[in-house]
Order: C-alpha cells, then sequence, then structure tokens
C-alpha cells in the first residue's frame, strides 16, 4: 500500500505502479531502447535526485544535478530490490517536498539541471515522468490519454523543462550559418507551442495562434510530440505542412 503523504504527492505512482505490475521486467517498452526494468531503474534514478538537490538546498548546501549515470546503481539490483528502493525514493521525495512547502516560498528558485525551477517543480517533475512513462508501458489507453491531457502537463513541459526538450533533436539537424527550423504544435482552445532552432540555439514558448500549424492534435498527443513520442493511432494528429517542414520539427522534436 502506498503511504498517504506519498500519494497525495505523487497521485499518478498507483497507475504507474499497477502498470508495471502487469507486465515483465524484461519487457519492451515505447520507450526507445527500454525494457520496463530499464524504465523503473531510471524513475528510481530521477526521483532520488529529485529529493538529493531539494535536501540540499533546504539544508544551505547546494548540489550540482547529477547525469544519468545516477541510474547505474539501480540497474545492478535485483528485481524486488529494485522495486524496493523505487518505492522508497517516491516516499523519500514526498517527505522532502512536504518539508519544502512548509519551509520555502513556492517562488523559491533552486538550480536543476543548470536552470533555475521554483520548489513545486520536484514533484511535478516525478509527476510527469510518472505519466509519460506509465504510456510507454501501455500506449494510448484511457488512463494515459485523460493525464497527458491535463494542461499542467503541456504547461510542465514548456516551461519548466522547455529548452532541454529540443537538445537531442537539435544536435540532428544541418542547420548551417543560416538555418532554421520552425514549428508551431496547435491545439484548439489552446496557445500554440512555437519551437525553433537555429544557428544560436533553440527555444520553445507558449503563443497565440497565429497563421498556419505545422501540426495540428488533440493537447495529450502533442504533450506526447513534444517528448519525441507519438500516438498510436495516427488520425489523432495532423499536418498541412510539407514533407520536409515536417521532417524537420519531427527531428527536433525527436527525444529527450
Amino acid at each position: 500500500m502506498i503511504p498517504s503523504q506519498v500519494d497525495d504527492t505523487l497521485p499518478e505512482l498507483a497507475p504507474f505502479l499497477h502498470a508495471v505490475q502487469a507486465r515483465r521486467p524484461d519487457d519492451g517498452t515505447w520507450c526507445e531502447a527500454w525494457t520496463v526494468r530499464d524504465i523503473v531503474a531510471h524513475q528510481a534514478g530521477t526521483a532520488e535526485e529529485l529529493a538529493r538537490v531539494l535536501q540540499a538546498f533546504l539544508a544551505g548546501t547546494p548540489v550540482e544535478t547529477r547525469g544519468f549515470e545516477r541510474e547505474a546503481p539501480y540497474r545492478r539490483l535485483s528485481d524486488p530490490e529494485l522495486w524496493a528502493a523505487f518505492l522508497s525514493r517516491c516516499e523519500q521525495l514526498a517527505e522532502i517536498t512536504a518539508a519544502a512547502a512548509r519551509d520555502l516560498s513556492p517562488d523559491t528558485e533552486v538550480i536543476w539541471t543548470g536552470r533555475s525551477v521554483k520548489v513545486p517543480f520536484f514533484a511535478e517533475h516525478l509527476r510527469e515522468e510518472l505519466i509519460l512513462h506509465r504510456w510507454d508501458l501501455t500506449g494510448d489507453d484511457r488512463t494515459a490519454v485523460q493525464a497527458l491531457d491535463e494542461p499542467w502537463m503541456t504547461e510542465h513541459s514548456v516551461v519548466s523543462v522547455g529548452r532541454p526538450l529540443l537538445a537531442r533533436g537539435s544536435a540532428g539537424l544541418d542547420l548551417g550559418p543560416d538555418g532554421r527550423v520552425e514549428g508551431r504544435l496547435r491545439t484548439p482552445g489552446t496557445d500554440d507551442v512555437v519551437v525553433t532552432a537555429d544557428a544560436d540555439g533553440t527555444a520553445i514558448r507558449r503563443a497565440a495562434p497565429e497563421g498556419p500549424a505545422t501540426i495540428e492534435s488533440d493537447a495529450a498527443v502533442r504533450v506526447l510530440l513534444l517528448w519525441g513520442r507519438r500516438p498510436a493511432d495516427p488520425s489523432r494528429w495532423h499536418s498541412t505542412a510539407g514533407p520536409e517542414t515536417l521532417r524537420r520539427v519531427r527531428t527536433l522534436l525527436s527525444g529527450y
């Protein structure tokens, strides 16, 4: 049973756990080259790092964020050990985010992966990871689509994560000194998400709808596209952009 504090902080944990338990550890997933076990190791490492960085800030001794090498110890664990470690790290994160909520203003800025984020980011980011990687396990089931469709998921992806989403894809583009890629991802009734890449770098922002969209979809699909994924049903998104424009935008959105 998930402790009530953890369930309150990470309401997406229970659906994620059920999805994991319905599969074998060595089953493949929609996350590139990762098995179910790889995803659990990734989530354990992420929960640990979020807790470590926030706890150090609370103690007045800030630390730099480690890279994905933090997952290596979890990958060496047995399946039962990994499962227990993951749950323990989620409990730890819930405790530390509760302490931060008591002791810090929600507008307090903390350095995470070289950029400033606010205190609520730390629980919210693991919630986002639980939703996204649950989709990697289940695909477009009702629970996944409803969670991805939540407005905060788009906001977190664009505002709280932002440019790191485009780093891998931009490296695969041959832009040259004058090259530029721009895409508008549109969900009717909401602001567009505009992504750009040129010789000066990348950018991602919300903007009022203007001109033709590069890709139009529902909000859930748009989140998947931002994270380098695509829904099982191709009819859930469409584009009037030419094939070369669409290819370049999809390359930019090729994964985090």
